[in-house]
Order: structure tokens, then C-alpha cells, then sequence
């Protein structure tokens, strides 16, 4: 299905939510076909206007995910929830192919502030036939690589839609609107019961999120497994990258009831 986009600063989306959002890739590149299951949200607001709203990944043929914040904040601002639809096209612009879904939210979202379930997922019409789904990770696994002592060595991928910053100045002249899919590598700063952040400082060779990112995937390494979803950051998307893991049980009992877990 083909809708004409509004395409709209990332960073004015983000700004009418008024929540912590994150983020879209700084000191990154353009991912080409690197990652075809990550994908955009474009929503529909009552006024007719359509944005671009957060990232994303494909975990089965109809199942999106990305951030409760993302779609539970649709809800106060009376977004139907079907008035969303997904792309997964390098660039989201208005010649861009959009699947129709139904935005669903998570009820648990914000109720423990250790573990804010901040995920959620876009269920899509017809399923995506010509695309490989990400695979989620396998309980703990996390946890698991914490006590091998390989979690620290271990490089991550960061992939999604936004604003974009590839230098080191401060202030707003160092944030370009994009809408390209773009990634970048990082490094692990911490571990959390429900969290896991990564280091995203250029000083350090590392990259991560910023404006518009949200809800997007953060594989490990290159292979197709997504542990986390963007969730928050720093101000500047200078520092640290905040993600919601995806081996927990809060998680995987969300996630259970849309897709087959391994």
C-alpha cells in the first residue's frame, strides 16, 4: 500500500510525545540492505498529518517490534490504533511501500521503575513474505555472556531511522533531520535486570542513538539476533545508550503472545 508521507524533523515528532524518546544513529553510516527487517513507523494523526514516529524490527511475517513508549503514547494523543503503517525501505520518503498494521500497547509499561517493559509490537495486515524476520534472543542470554566474561568483548549493532550526528559539536547545529535507515557499532557500558547500556561516545570508536530511534533493534554483533530496543539516552547522543533487553522474563512474557519464543 502507498501513502503520500509527510516527512516532518524527526526531532518535532519525538518533541510532541514530551517523554525521554531516543533516538536515531549518530556517527554512523547508511545501512543499505545490511538490515531489511529493520524498519519505520509512520503514523497518522487526527489532523491528518503523518511522521514518522520510531524504529522497529521485523520478529515474525506480521509482527513489528519496537517500544511501548512509542505506541502507548499514541493512545493519548487519540491516534486510532490502526492508523499505522510500517516501511521497511533504506529511505522513508514518500515514494516509500507501506504495510498497514494495528499499533498494540503494553499494559505493564511504566508500572516498575527497575523494569519499565518498554516493549510492544505493530501487528501487520499481510504478512511480509519476501523478508527475514530478526530472531529474539534465548532466555538470560545476557546474563549468561555476563558471567562467560564475553559480554564486555562482545561488539553490538545499532540500526534505525532519525536524526542523525556525525560530529562533536555541541548544540542543535550538530543534528541533521534524516530518514534513512543508517547503522553503527557499540560497546556494553552496563548490564541491568532490565536494561542494557551501551557506550556510544566517538571519542571511544563507538556510536549509538539518537532523535527517532526509538524501538529500534541493537543486534549482537552481525548476526541476526536483537537483544534490546532503543529506549532512551543523553541529551547530547553523546554518551550512553539506554536499551530495554529482550531475554527477560518480562519481556519474553510480553512477546509471548505474538510470537513463537526461543
Amino acid at each position: 500500500m502507498h501513502r503520500k508521507l509527510l516527512v516532518m524533523a524527526t526531532i518535532m515528532a519525538i518533541m510532541l510525545v514530551g517523554a525521554p524518546y531516543a533516538q536515531a544513529i549518530t556517527f554512523g553510516q547508511p545501512d543499505g540492505t545490511l538490515h531489511p527487517n529493520v524498519g519505520t513507523m509512520i503514523v497518522e494523526f487526527p489532523n491528518g498529518n503523518t511522521y514518522l514516529w520510531c524504529s522497529g524490527s521485523l520478529i515474525a511475517p506480521d509482527v513489528f517490534l519496537t517500544a511501548a513508549h512509542c505506541t502507548n503514547s499514541l493512545v493519548g494523543y487519540g491516534v486510532a490504533p490502526d492508523k499505522v503503517w510500517v516501511t521497511f525501505d533504506p529511505v522513508a520518503d514518500e515514494n516509500a511501500t507501506l504495510l498497514h498494521g494495528i499499533y498494540v500497547v503494553n499494559p505493564g509499561y511504566g508500572h516498575d521503575m527497575h523494569d519499565l517493559h518498554d516493549v510492544a509490537v505493530v501487528l501487520l495486515d499481510t504478512p511480509v513474505e519476501d523478508i527475514t524476520p530478526a530472531q529474539l534472543p534465548t532466555a538470560g542470554l545476557l546474563d549468561q555472556m555476563k558471567e562467560d566474561h564475553t559480554l564486555r568483548e562482545q561488539t553490538f549493532v545499532a540500526v534505525g531511522y532519525g536524526t542523525v550526528r556525525d560530529d562533536k559539536t555541541k548544540g542543535p547545529q550538530a543534528f541533521v533531520d534524516n530518514n534513512e535507515r543508517r547503522y553503527v557499532e557499540q560497546s556494553v557500558l552496563a548490564l541491568k535486570p532490565g536494561w542494557i547500556q551501551f557506550s556510544m561516545n566517538p571519542s571511544t570508536g563507538n556510536g549509538g542513538t539518537c532523535y527517532g530511534d526509538s524501538g529500534g533493534p541493537h543486534f549482537l554483533d552481525d548476526s541476526n539476533v536483537v537483544v534490546s530496543v532503543t529506549v532512551t539516552g543523553d541529551y547530547p547522543c553523546r554518551a550512553t545508550d539506554v536499551t530495554y533487553r529482550l531475554d527477560t522474563e518480562s519481556a519474553r512474557a510480553y512477546l509471548s503472545q505474538f510470537v513463537e519464543l526461543p
